[in-house]
């Protein structure tokens, strides 16, 4: 489960903000994620309560904010959609696009004391 890494991460970089912008307490955590980001929400959101306890964001909630996956597709020269990897692009069938967004990761906004 990579999502437990991932919120140790988030958690260290709060403990290192912390520190750096003299704040004492996380309340609120903003995240985006990709929709083709490879993360599991539910998993993240259990692990976020794993790795908040005993730490600057120990009651800290969990705001996700899902972007949605966008590309380019080379053989139309359109903007599309992308709901997962390795779908024709939607206006001409074509499988020659390059993906713009949707496979970020980060934290948004805080909410802190």
């Amino acid at each position: 489960m990579h999502e437990l890494s991932l919120c140790e991460s988030i958690i260290e970089t709060l403990t290192v903000q912390t520190q750096r912008q003299g704040f004492s307490r996380v309340r609120r955590v903003w995240l985006e994620i990709g929709a083709l980001a490879n993360v599991e929400l539910d998993a993240l959101r259990f692990a976020f309560e794993i790795a908040r306890r005993d730490t600057v964001a120990d009651t800290a909630e969990l705001d996700i904010v899902t972007l949605p996956g966008q590309a380019y597709c080379l053989d139309c020269a359109q903007a599309i959609a992308v709901h997962q990897y390795y779908d024709p692009c939607p206006c001409c069938g074509g499988f020659q696009w390059r993906l713009t967004g949707g496979n970020e990761m980060r934290i948004k906004e805080l909410e802190v004391e």
